[in-house]
């Protein structure tokens, strides 16, 4: 018990450390070559808009196959189905602001 609270706390304790090297090296990236972070970019947006979309399409797609098999329970879905594809169109927005911000 005692070796897995020391082991918890050492990894615990290493993660501003390496936190502290990811940025490093990533303000060292962002200062380097214009072209490359464009094109970083823009595969970065699309692929959030890619999984985004896909996302989206399976609620949809699970919502539809769940009302169209039970169509009492349209109120029961309709809430959880609205939130989601809330949550995932705005991660999707939330990639874009980045890539406008980079």
């Amino acid at each position: 018990m005692k070796k897995a609270i020391i082991t918890t706390m050492l990894l615990l304790g290493s993660i501003p450390a390496l936190a502290e090297e990811v940025a490093q090296a990533t303000a060292e990236a962002a200062t380097g070559s214009g072209g490359l972070r464009f094109i970083a970019i823009g595969f970065a947006v699309g692929i959030a808009a890619l999984g985004g979309a896909l996302g989206q399409g399976k609620i949809g797609a699970s919502a539809m196959d769940g009302i169209a098999r039970n169509p009492q329970a349209y109120k029961e879905m309709f809430i959880p189905m609205i939130l989601g594809l809330v949550f995932i169109e705005s991660l999707v927005i939330y990639a874009l602001v980045l890539a406008f911000i980079l």
